[in-house]
């Protein structure tokens, strides 16, 4: 790969395909590197994204606005992050996003992998997550 800075303008971010209503998801970092890829997650107030994981990829998410929430362990753990504030979720991890609030949540999202992968599920599995 060339070593050359490459650079996505907000204005020529992309929004996905196979969105889940009220989650927007816009690729910023795609195909770029073989390591890393990023995007941006807008949710909409009182929306929540289905149960899923990112397979092999660990993800970073970084929060930029608002209060969002991300629910995991079956459903029974959840941890809020405001702006400012940053979550790991190892690779295979179940979870879900969650904006419970009035105003939409922004949160900046990295992953190891070229392309985002997101594996979405019907239901939390009953197997035990890895902690």
């Amino acid at each position: 790969m060339a070593l050359q800075v490459n650079v996505t303008k907000a204005s020529s971010l992309k929004t996905s395909s196979g969105q889940t209503e009220g989650m927007i998801r816009q690729g910023a970092i795609i195909d770029m590197s073989d390591n890393l890829c990023a995007s941006v997650m807008m949710a909409k107030p009182h929306s929540s994204s289905t149960v899923h994981h990112h397979g092999e990829q660990d993800t970073i998410v970084y929060a930029v606005r608002g209060k969002g929430t991300i629910v995991s362990e079956g459903g029974k753990k959840r941890q809020d992050l405001g702006p400012g504030d940053f979550a790991l979720i190892p690779a295979h991890a179940e979870h879900q996003e969650v904006n419970d609030g009035d105003e939409e949540v922004k949160w900046i999202i990295t992953r190891s992998g070229r392309t985002p992968v997101v594996e979405n599920l019907e239901a939390w599995s009953t197997m035990k997550q890895l902690t």
